[in-house]
Order: C-alpha cells, then structure tokens, then sequence
C-alpha cells in the first residue's frame, strides 16, 4: 500500500444525500476530505459555505482538509478553526502582500496552514513560505469547477515544489488538486505528491470506496 494520503473532494458528492457520502469517505482507505469553499469572485463558481461545513464535521471521522478559493480568507480564518477545519489553504494569487500574516493567523488558531498555487502562478513565489507551511497545493487544472481535464504540466511543478522542499528542508506536504485519477495518480508520486484530491473520479464511480482504495493502493 502507497504512503501517499487520498482526500476525496466533496465538492463532487452528492448534495441531496451528503451525509451517505460522507459515511462513504469515514469506511473507505480516505485519509482525509477535501472541501471546497468558493466565493464566486477568486473563482466563477460559488460552492457551499459555513452551514454545509458545520454538519460535514457533525458526521466525518477524518481531518478536515479544506481549500478556501475565495478573496480576504484572512478575515474567516477564526471561523473556519470553528467549523471544525484541520488543515486551511488559502490562494497565494490573493494574499500576495499578507501571505506571511495569514499562514501565522492559521497557525495560531490550531490548524495546519496551505498554499494553493494556480496552474499559471509561478513555482517560486513559494520560497518565502515554504519553510512556514504544512502544504502545498498543486493545481491540476484551473481552480473552479470540478470534472475538467488534468493540466499536463502538473507533473514538472511538482517535481519543481519538491525541490524547493528539499533545499529549505521543508516538512510541507505537497497536494495535488484537480484531475487526479488512478491513470495519472503513480506519475504525480513518482514527481513528489503527497496527497491526492480526487473529486469527481471516485463520487461518480460505480464504487467510489474501490477507486479510493486504487489509489491507496499505488
């Protein structure tokens, strides 16, 4: 069985039965659940917020992973430690001049801190954090909408977030979000991923507890 860590991301789970989902995630190999939380002005889709959160930590047996695509995540940061999250990212592509302020503010309030990189965002906006953070979040796609189709380079910025662990002997994680699937999953490992998101690949699954256990199993 691989190290690797599956967090299946709830974005694509079935909202008018979530809580069969979420009992899915809690008996299956899942390490962790990824949520989604959009704004619809960092991203054009709006996902859900506080009160779906609330009642997934009622029922999920694993850490909260929870991604925030939305602008000024400083001001939420208290909340969402509220609401049960183990581990908050925010985008680096808005929080570009308070970046280190943000990571503390995750930190002091008892949760693991993330950056999440776009598709077209430069690896070495990084360095400056990368000895301060828990994770890395690699973009597979362009962040919004769930179902689209893996970016190719996602394997060489990667490989490139993984050096840039080494050389400052970072114990950052890196995350890989959007279009992970079993076809793709051993490549990203062998590049340096160490948790993979996958949403709609193991929620529209005949049997999503086999895809997650595919993907522990790599």
């Amino acid at each position: 069985m691989g190290n690797q860590l599956i967090a299946p991301s709830i974005l694509s789970a079935d909202f008018s039965d979530l809580k069969t989902d979420i009992m899915m995630v809690n008996q299956s190999e899942a390490d962790w659940f990824h949520i989604d939380i959009m704004d619809g002005v960092f991203v054009p889709n709006i996902s859900f917020g506080m009160p779906v959160l609330k009642s997934i930590d009622e029922y999920a047996k694993k850490p909260l992973d929870v991604h925030l695509m939305i602008v000024n995540p400083e001001k939420y940061v208290e909340k969402f430690a509220e609401l049960g999250s183990d581990i908050l990212t925010v985008h680096y592509e808005v929080c570009t001049n308070n970046m280190h302020k943000v990571v503390e503010s995750i930190k002091k309030n008892g949760m693991k801190a993330g950056i999440a990189i776009n598709p077209d965002t430069d690896i070495n906006v990084l360095e400056k954090f990368i000895s301060d953070i828990d994770l890395v979040i690699v973009m597979g796609v362009f962040p919004g909408f769930s179902g689209q189709s893996f970016i190719e380079e996602t394997y060489q910025r990667c490989f490139e977030v993984k050096e840039l662990i080494i050389k400052y002997n970072s114990s950052a994680l890196i995350e890989i979000d959007g279009g992970v699937t079993v076809h793709n999953a051993k490549k990203l490992i062998e590049n340096g991923a160490d948790v993979l998101v996958s949403g709609s690949h193991v929620f529209k699954a005949e049997n999503p507890t086999e895809i997650i256990q595919k993907l522990k199993d790599i």
